[in-house]
């Protein structure tokens, strides 16, 4: 088994330039019961907006200053040791600005055994330590935790997450080993590998300490207190720790190989087998059931350096990048100087999509927001339903009764639009047709303020038309929203000829106090995540009409990793939806998008497709199958032409958009993908996806990208 003390560190020493290092800061309390715990307070000395990151100089610290603990223990100093980090985070990780910059196998397989070692030392120590996870615990945080004796957690911690998976690696410091053998390999399954791929979900602490993460959860107004009390009550034997997730000999019998079965075929199905990271991490997971934990370690330090040298966490952190930077910094957004401040939002309508807006914008701007519709019955309708929303929210804890009470006070309806006259910014949700939202903002100018903000939401029409009959169309907008509404990440903000910088300044601003991440784009139809959603969906339906059977055509658009097959997302935007973006893309480009009359027809049908219980599409329903009879042919195509021909489609469509400057750079149509169709982090988005595949290249004898960012050759 590997030593740890016997590696040489030395070249990943030299990554640390620049490193914003995490000190490990030691105190000593004195508990009630006369024992000493020595408490390391992590802090890197920012403010709590820069999490705790755990690069290579910080590891070191934190190494030496357990090696120092550790003869404090043996001299009986110290009776214990706890772990915390400043206030709100304990630490978010491995810095992964560092673990792009190792280069090479060996280097990665080194960070792996770093964190193995001074990990390690907190089992190591000759005394019980304690993990108080006051915070943020991600990836190497939460790990810290796993390596200690016992946890306690904060009920007010923002989130614990094993991410790795979602960012094309796999916990590489303990997690992988230590976690299914603390909480059950079913608990595990979710942990590290479900939750990552569930759009990268996190645990709140009750589910932490529900699952068996932690031992103990207390309140946030004495964490601290309440944890070191608890410490002291574990030491003198007065406070006993029960494990009931803790697997025993039957489970890694029986249930272990089960689940790991369960998983491996639920993995198949849902994303392929191209992602590697969830496969090596189910790997691990499995050969955790037996074996030493220096062998668990061992493995892990394997699979770490063979994901980090790989393509496919080159392309993550392509991803991540544009998440986490480009996403905070929208490209081409005037200045925030310019915006009209937002005291009351109007919107157009009562429907379910109207009241999902209202929703947001009342929790998250706490402005007054009214709702109209043409009779009070949908009204009506529309504020019952965001009343009792904010019910769900109450009954979760999320809000408490006076934030409840107000939210409801702030929203208001009613069919009398003059009440729009103080509205700072009006968004429609009506029919996606120009004339009836043209007929719309003609009423509500004449009532609005000069300098008022209109926008509307539409998903592919144009924005200029729609504003062609205003009298000021320099205060127009596209503010494009992702359904659902609350979830999706992404607002599209669509810039017309005549758009003035202060309305679209007012749009950008607005879209951060929702909390969503705007990309700019110019006026073009279905803009672009719609775009290119109609390429592949026209490209899913021109496969059946050739004759191939659906659930081929949803298995041959599996290696694009999307969330869900073309078919299953046609059914959860709704088939009107789909029929209608269709249209105005064949209308706009009838060379190169692909449509059906019977789209029409299979859109009046109440239910369209089949599917199982895991929600995937099967097949077509009776009905929509005789639709389908006289207009199939017999010549079904091939799962890798239905594949290339969606590739090239789509190389061709971005390259076209650039042409045209829809977006000012390739980076931004890979982040409203990834944003706005969850596109997987381990493409890195469509363009270095479309890159490696080849599709760019056949289709205008170029590439997106460099071959750094392709991957090729990482």
């Amino acid at each position: 088994m590997t030593n740890y003390d016997e590696i040489d560190f030395s070249p990943i020493l030299a990554l640390t330039e620049g490193e914003v290092i995490t000190h490990s800061r030691v105190r000593d309390i004195r508990l009630a019961s006369g024992k000493v715990l020595a408490l390391i307070t992590l802090d890197n000395g920012r403010d709590h907006t820069r999490p705790n990151t755990l690069g290579p100089a910080t590891m070191f610290q934190l190494g030496e200053t357990l090696t120092a603990l550790a003869q404090r223990a043996a001299a009986g100093e110290i009776q214990a040791v706890g772990i915390t980090g400043k206030q709100y985070i304990l630490a978010a990780g491995a810095d992964l600005s560092d673990i792009t910059k190792v280069g090479s196998k060996d280097n990665a397989r080194l960070v792996a055994q770093l964190g193995h070692k001074v990990f390690g030392q907190l089992t190591e120590l000759g005394v019980p330590t304690f993990a108080f996870v006051n915070g943020l615990a991600l990836g190497g945080g939460l790990e810290i935790a796993l390596n200690s004796t016992y946890r306690t957690v904060d009920s007010s911690a923002a989130a614990i997450a094993l991410p790795e998976v979602f960012l094309g690696i796999i916990p590489g410091w303990g997690g992988a080993y230590l976690l299914p053998n603390l909480i059950g390999i079913e608990n595990a399954l979710e942990v590290v590998i479900s939750n990552p791929l569930k759009q990268n979900r996190m645990l709140k602490p009750q589910q932490a300490f529900d699952y068996g993460v932690v031992d103990a959860i207390f309140p946030a107004a004495n964490y601290l207190e309440d944890s070191l009390r608890w410490a002291d009550g574990v030491l003198t034997g007065k406070v006993k720790v029960e494990r009931k997730n803790e697997p025993g000999k039957i489970e890694r019998l029986t249930k272990w190989p089960i689940a790991i079965k369960m998983a491996r075929g639920m993995l198949e199905s849902k994303i392929g087998t191209v992602p590697r990271s969830p496969y090596a991490a189910l790997d691990l997971l499995d050969k955790a059931k037996g074996g030493t934990k220096a062998e668990g370690f061992a493995r892990e330090d394997e699979a770490l350096a063979d994901l980090v040298a790989g393509d496919q966490f080159a392309a993550s952190m392509y991803a991540f990048d544009l998440v986490q930077k480009r996403a905070k910094r929208p490209v081409g957004a005037p200045d925030k100087a310019l915006a009209k401040k937002v005291t009351k939002v109007g919107i157009i309508g009562a429907g379910l999509m109207a009241s999902q807006f209202a929703l947001l914008f009342v929790r998250k701007l706490q402005v007054p927001v009214l709702i109209t519709d043409i009779d009070q019955a949908r009204v009506d309708k529309g504020i019952a339903y965001i009343h009792d929303e904010i019910g769900k929210l109450e009954a979760k804890g999320r809000l408490d009764g006076d934030a409840a009470n107000k939210l409801r006070s702030l929203v208001t309806g009613t069919t009398d639009k003059s009440l729009y006259a103080d509205c700072d910014f009006v968004i429609e949700a009506v029919f996606e047709e120009v004339g009836v939202k043209q007929q719309v903002f003609g009423e509500i100018e004449q009532i609005i303020a000069e300098d008022a903000i209109l926008a509307t939401n539409t998903s592919s029409l144009s924005v200029e038309e729609i504003g062609a009959k205003l009298a000021h169309p320099e205060r127009l907008v596209g503010f494009h929203f992702f359904n659902p509404v609350a979830v999706m990440p992404l607002i599209e903000i669509v810039k017309t000829p005549r758009t003035a910088e202060a309305a679209l300044s007012t749009a950008f601003v607005v879209a951060k106090g929702l909390g969503k991440n705007a990309v700019l784009t110019a006026d073009a139809p279905g803009f672009v995540v719609n775009r290119l959603l109609a390429k592949v969906m026209g490209e899913a339906a021109r496969a059946v009409y050739e004759g191939t059977p659906v659930a081929e055509v949803e298995k041959a658009f599996a290696p694009l990793g999307l969330p869900m097959g073309p078919f299953q997302l046609i059914d959860l935007v709704g088939w009107k939806v789909a029929a209608h973006v269709q249209d105005t893309m064949v209308r706009a480009f009838p060379e190169r998008f692909y449509a059906n009359e019977n789209f029409h027809a299979l859109a009046e049908l109440p239910e369209v497709v089949e599917k199982d219980k895991g929600g995937r599409v099967t097949g077509w329903t009776k009905a929509a199958e005789k639709v389908l009879k006289p207009a199939v042919g017999t010549q079904p195509a091939a799962p890798a032409t239905i594949l290339a021909r969606v590739q090239d489609g789509l190389a061709q469509e971005i390259k076209i958009m650039l042409d045209e400057g829809v977006v000012p750079e390739v980076e931004d149509i890979d982040l409203c993908l990834i944003l706005g169709a969850g596109w997987p982090f381990i493409d890195g988005g469509a363009s270095p996806y479309l890159d490696r595949e080849g599709a760019s290249e056949r289709v205008f004898g170029a590439t997106f990208h460099d071959p750094v960012i392709r991957g090729i050759g990482g």
